[in-house]
């Protein structure tokens, strides 16, 4: 009887210690899915952020628009800047480059026609048709081409410094417009203009030489 009682005594035991483990390890997987849970809602938020409350980083939009023009605009969700800034490069590249290539056309022409070489009269592919250079014209010939050489470079320098205020614009707009971003501005919005009495503060017995008719204007924002 007494290893009979004993048996059964180790087997209630047994139980309760399974009991128990199943317990704690029900609570460590309640545990675990709750820590999982607030580690994952952050991510979940930020996949589902509102558009529409948010606002550019002033600093992120200047370092992006200083590394790639443009980037800046995109990241203050202006799309319709980026045709213009583009459009800003694109118009100085291909000035600059036709410039270049008639700064160094002009330039040959005028080392041609200076030196005494019949072999080189590269000149005459700017004449006009049937217009030749003589000992009559030549020198007005000199004139020209050296005025129109310096014309085409200074052009050529002036497209490339177009294109570095076109870089410098689409920073500072990058940088301006995401700072405007936090600029609230209300509804109620109006101004209002009516008559009033200025008085002037002078004695008199007249009581109208001591006021003065004008208008007030109130701005509501």
């Amino acid at each position: 009887m007494a290893l009979l009682w004993l048996g059964t005594t180790q087997a209630m035991a047994q139980k309760d210690s399974l009991a128990v483990e199943s317990l704690s390890l029900e609570d460590s997987i309640t545990i675990d899915s709750a820590s999982l849970s607030k580690a994952l809602a952050p991510k979940a938020l930020r996949k589902k952020r509102n558009w529409a409350t948010w606002r550019p980083d002033t600093k992120r939009a200047m370092w992006l628009a200083l590394v790639l023009p443009g980037a800046g605009q995109i990241y203050n969700r202006k799309y319709w800047k980026l045709p213009i800034i583009y459009g800003g490069f694109v118009g100085c590249a291909y000035a600059m480059s036709w410039n270049n290539q008639m700064y160094h056309d002009y330039s040959q022409a005028y080392l041609d026609i200076m030196d005494d070489d019949p072999n080189t009269q590269s000149y005459n592919q700017f004449l006009h048709l049937g217009a030749q250079i003589d000992a009559s014209n030549i020198e007005r010939y000199k004139e020209i081409f050296r005025k129109r050489k310096d014309r085409y470079r200074r052009w050529r320098d002036m497209s490339m410094f177009v294109m570095i205020g076109v870089y410098a614009f689409s920073v500072i707009d990058a940088y301006v417009d995401a700072s405007l971003s936090e600029f609230d501005i209300s509804d109620d919005l109006s101004l209002r203009v009516e008559p009033t009495v200025i008085n002037n503060n002078q004695r008199t017995r007249n009581p109208l030489r001591s006021s003065t008719l004008g208008l007030q204007c109130s701005l509501t924002f």
